[in-house]
């Protein structure tokens, strides 16, 4: 799997992941050099080469000069995820229907940011993680646990059993301000056109909206998230 640009390819060293090699432009200076020497630190193997050849590397030709090649993206369980719970309570974001890479690395970076214990995605009709996806977040993907899971259902349900309250987030629902999301908390964000859908509501313990004040009806999708996301985390720091 290919990593490119350059909090990118920092963000995957950092995390530990086997690399298999990185390839940068020669003599690299300032955002590179740090690379390098981190790369060195590592003990990663570097290659170096001209801009042509990085562009031939690159899948978006957004290399910012650096393209790390690495394992395959690692999924996890979603018993791991539970079980990594951080500070007493989980957080665990769940996608229904995000079928955009910039939405899903949006959200990963947003889920990771907020110290989200991590992100649920279904293994059909969702974007996988993919190296558009771990550009996208900035190298957030490297750092947080995703799960592909067979249903969205059963991963509610197996939450739940865990001590979960599942909320979806749709535009009407209860305003998220009047919430108390101090617990085992799991947001489920729904696709741009379909938000939530209804069976995967209808397993939720409630549905949390956010007040609009303007003449759009909708927010983004990650968006939405972050601000949801960080009244979690409001919650969490008045306890």
């Amino acid at each position: 799997m290919k990593t490119e640009g350059r909090n990118a390819v920092l963000e995957l060293i950092k995390s530990g992941r086997q690399i298999e090699k990185i390839v940068m432009e020669r003599d690299p200076q300032g955002p590179l050099g740090r690379i390098f020497a981190e790369a060195r630190r590592a003990g990663v193997r570097v290659q170096f080469a001209d801009g042509a050849a990085l562009d031939r590397l690159s899948p978006t030709g957004r290399h910012q000069g650096v393209v790390a090649f690495a394992a395959d993206y690692e999924y996890c369980g979603l018993d791991d995820m539970i079980a990594s719970r951080k500070e007493g309570y989980g957080f665990v974001i769940l996608c229904d229907g995000i079928e955009d890479v910039h939405n899903l690395g949006a959200i990963i970076r947003v889920a990771e940011c907020a110290g989200a214990d991590g992100v649920v995605i279904p293994s059909v009709k969702s974007a996988s993680v993919t190296e558009a996806v771990v550009r996208i977040s900035a190298g957030a993907a490297n750092h947080i646990k995703v799960a592909k899971v067979p249903s969205l259902g059963a991963a509610i349900e197996q939450l739940k059993k865990n001590g979960y309250w599942l909320y979806a987030l749709e535009a009407d629902g209860q305003s998220i301000y009047e919430a108390d999301l101090s617990g085992n908390i799991g947001l489920v964000i729904g696709g741009e056109d379909s938000g939530v859908r209804r069976l995967t509501r209808e397993r939720c313990d409630g549905v949390l909206s956010l007040p609009l004040r303007g003449k759009v009806n909708s927010l983004n999708a990650s968006v939405a998230l972050g601000i949801a996301a960080y009244e979690v985390v409001r919650c969490r720091l008045k306890n």
